[in-house]
């Protein structure tokens, strides 16, 4: 036999239950009446197999009692309704959770209901009206302060390239002013801000940035084989200083991957009205090629490789040999060296055939470091002239730490970038730009945040301007702020982009013209002078023809696969 405070205690238990189950009923949900039916029928028979009469009596008492306390409960909350407040307040009975109960939300009007999701819409709508534009002050001021005190630098680049990679990036829904047009190898280019190589590095967000307003989009350094660049962490923000440090090293995926990613953005079915690879008017695409670092420093194997890759499928090839980061490269800018590098890309370039995305071959653009002194400058650019190369960036990162630096980071090894070293590129610019004919555009990059930056870089002879380090603070109405600050600038002066690159372009550009006569004083010494000028220029001009005849000859020779 069962003990009798322990049936008393059972009893009592599945009586409490019941009540419960009953009071809830009437307050939280119809679930319980089920429930409540089921012990309804169940609790008299457990009290006939633990018959004994004294308990009866005791258990009787509770039940009414619990009864008692359900009608209290139920004539409140029919008082609540009615608004009959003499039944306002009683007293409160806890009722406790058990396991044939469960707390039900606060009711709440549907006034109140109404309000909370119509506030919830309205502010999800507005942070998407300025989350998605790109001119939002959010991104500069919010997002991106946030994104520098929660994540590293590393991260805070990785996360950016797959939120634009993912179509779910912020655009800028303006159209470039008319002022900001020029022409560059042909093409009209709407605005003269370009992103540098660097921050998309394998090309997975090419359209998300030309989505932000670029007008040149550089993806890269690509190296033929996959490689992980430098040990972790390679990147650090120095941002006292406005500037970043990195050594990272040529990470990469390689040529294979990138292409691929390349050729999936092209339409299936070319109408065969692009006039650029970027498949956007006035905008431009542009592969940086790099080597890997397994390869011989004084190879030249990879960048013909990178030509033979991406040619077809882009605008613009840029040969890098200045990144600090990657052992033996900057040697290339050795007079020598430098002479059969571009040589071997300019042959293996007029070797491709014509690209059927824009009917042309890409234009070929050497990128050289800002730590160049004269010399180096003038040699450079001797070969650049007799190589046939189209244009110059200036330029990558610096190895140099201005004094005036004040960051914690300042003594990391690797290239420096950004506001402290637009002093060395633009002294780079206008030594280059003395020393090259006025057809051979020079593209500036080092220190530009601004519409003023890039103006100055304009007078000093760029065509165009690249933009990295400001990208990386101020977020992705970068591009458009500077746009709109040169516009304001032009405006107020009373000239256009195009203009002010001409004026300077004429002025510093290496000269290259016949000997000036003036009507009337023309004598037998000028007549001489001038005729040794013509056949200097012939002289030239029979020497490009004879190696393009050598070259033609020599394709024409290879048997066909």
């Amino acid at each position: 036999m069962i003990p009798g405070i322990l049936k008393f205690a059972l009893v009592s238990w599945v009586v409490k239950a019941v009540a419960n189950v009953k009071m809830c009923n009437k307050v939280y949900s119809v679930r319980g009446e089920a429930r409540r039916i089921l012990f309804g029928i169940a609790w008299p028979f457990l009290l006939n197999i633990f018959w004994e009469p004294k308990s009866i009596s005791i258990l009787r008492h509770q039940y009414w009692e619990y009864n008692e306390k359900i009608e209290i409960q139920n004539r409140r909350i029919a008082g609540r309704k009615a608004n009959d407040e003499s039944w306002l307040p009683l007293k409160t009975y806890n009722t406790s959770r058990n396991l044939f109960t469960k707390a039900a939300p606060a009711s709440r009007s549907p006034i109140t209901t109404g309000l909370y999701a119509t506030a919830l819409i309205l502010s999800t709508g507005l942070f998407a009206v300025y989350y998605f534009d790109s001119r939002s002050a959010l991104h500069r001021y919010v997002i991106m302060p946030v994104l520098r005190q929660t994540l590293d630098a590393e991260s805070s680049h990785k996360l950016a390239v797959k939120v634009l990679r993912s179509g779910l990036g912020p655009k800028d829904p303006v159209t470039d002013d008319e002022n900001l047009t020029f022409n560059l190898w042909g093409h009209q280019i709407s605005n003269p801000v370009g992103l540098a190589a660097g921050f998309d590095k394998d090309g997975e967000a090419i359209d998300g940035l030309f989505d932000l307003g670029f007008s040149w989009v550089e993806i890269g350094s690509i190296t033929p084989k996959p490689q992980p660049g430098n040990p972790k962490p390679r990147v650090f923000r120095l941002s006292e200083d406005n500037a970043i440090i990195n050594r990272y090293g040529f990470p990469s995926q390689g040529h294979a991957t990138v292409l691929s990613r390349i050729r999936a953005r092209l339409p299936i079915f070319l109408a065969g009205e692009q006039e650029t690879a970027s498949l956007r008017d006035g905008s431009l695409l542009a592969v940086n090629l790099g080597k890997n670092k397994e390869s011989p420093a004084d190879s030249v194997e990879d960048f013909v490789a990178g030509v033979r890759t991406f040619g077809p499928y882009s605008d613009v090839l840029v040969v890098n040999v200045s990144s600090p980061n990657t052992p033996g490269l900057r040697g290339l800018q050795n007079k020598a060296s430098l002479e059969t590098l571009l040589t071997s890309v300019t042959q293996a370039r007029d070797h491709l055939p014509i690209s059927s995305i824009n009917s042309q071959r890409p234009r070929l653009v050497l990128k050289i470091a800002p730590d160049l002194d004269q010399s180096q400058i003038e040699d450079i650019a001797g070969v650049i002239m007799g190589t046939g190369i189209d244009g110059v960036i200036v330029s990558n990162t610096t190895i140099q730490r201005p004094s005036h630096l004040k960051s914690a980071s300042r003594t990391e090894i690797g290239g420096l970038s950004g506001s402290p070293i637009k002093h060395y590129t633009l002294t780079a610019v206008k030594t280059l730009r003395a020393n090259l004919p006025s057809h051979i555009p020079i593209i500036g990059c080092g220190g530009i945040s601004s519409g003023e930056d890039a103006l100055e870089y304009a007078r000093a002879g760029a065509t165009m301007v690249q933009v990295y380090t400001s990208f990386g603070y101020d977020g992705v109405g970068t591009c458009r702020r500077i746009k709109d600050q040169i516009v304001e600038k032009l405006q107020k002066e009373g000239t256009t982009w195009a203009k002010i690159v001409e004026k300077a372009v004429d002025e510093f550009s290496l000269k290259d013209e016949l000997p000036k006569v003036k009507p009337g004083e023309g004598t037998v010494n000028q007549l001489i002078e001038e005729a040794e000028h013509l056949n200097k220029l012939l002289d030239k001009f029979g020497s490009k023809m004879d190696s393009v005849n050598d070259r033609t000859i020599a394709a024409a020779s290879q048997p066909m696969l």
